[in-house]
């Protein structure tokens, strides 16, 4: 594999490739996308969220790609720059805000044609559950995987929040959720467009890198697809449905 580097970032700095242990699919039973970039036509729903407030969290990313903070700790400082203010804001106003995050096109096509198929799909992601949800209802996708932010009892912003997927290790989500679903590594597929995908193409049975971001996630994975069209993966799927091509 081309040991090429991100142009940001590299997970490589942060831990060892895998294991080469993947097979190809027998036939698809689960596809695993990635949501910012790949579900959504957004870079990033955290920094959507800074965007909106007119906020940075710069220092924290280099924070954390350094190893000095965790996920957790990442999600807190996140959460504080929107808390600055004097006014509290409301797990329902963020919902608004990311409403309007638009789907990336062919999403819902790409959905429906593999949900036709008997295929079940996931959203495996570190961005916000709260996004992820919406989408994962619009689309009619059957598991969500993403962060959480605590609210109390009033739905206001506690400032803590709630890990579900650790950016650099997505690889343990699949396999939880290869032992919920009783479905084989070998027979998911997983889709994402950065390097803190790589762990999820090194553990399914195929990877696709879509419309990616750097030369190592297109290294590492089985077929690369350029472009902002969702239905332009359906085609490498095919020889691995149920039905065949």
């Amino acid at each position: 594999m081309d040991q090429r580097s991100c142009d940001y970032y590299c997970y490589r700095n942060t831990r060892t490739t895998l294991l080469p242990t993947k097979k190809k699919p027998e036939t698809i039973q689960l596809v695993i996308f990635d949501m910012d970039g790949v579900i959504t036509d957004t870079i990033s729903s955290w920094k959507y969220l800074h965007d909106y407030f007119g906020t940075s969290n710069d220092h924290s990313v280099d924070a954390y790609l350094k190893g000095t903070i965790d996920d957790m700790e990442f999600i807190r400082r996140d959460v504080a720059l929107w808390l600055n203010g004097n006014q509290p804001i409301t797990h329902q106003r963020l919902a608004e805000i990311l409403a309007d995050v638009p789907l990336m096109k062919g999403a819902k096509p790409c959905i429906r044609a593999l949900a036709d198929q008997g295929i079940q799909t996931a959203i495996v992601s570190a961005g916000l559950d709260i996004l992820a949800r919406r989408v994962a209802k619009e689309l009619g996708m059957n598991h969500v995987y993403a962060n959480g932010i605590k609210v109390d009892a009033h739905g206001r912003l506690t400032g803590e929040g709630m890990l579900g997927v650790a950016l650099m290790y997505k690889d343990h989500v699949v396999r939880s959720l290869s032992k919920k679903l009783d479905i084989p590594v070998r027979n998911m597929v997983a889709v994402g467009n950065s390097c803190f995908d790589i762990p999820m193409f090194e553990t399914c049975g195929f990877g696709i890198a879509f419309n990616p971001e750097d030369d190592c996630v297109q290294d590492a994975a089985d077929v690369v697809v350029e472009g902002k069209d969702l239905r332009k993966i359906l085609p490498y799927l095919e020889p691995f449905m149920p039905t065949g091509p």
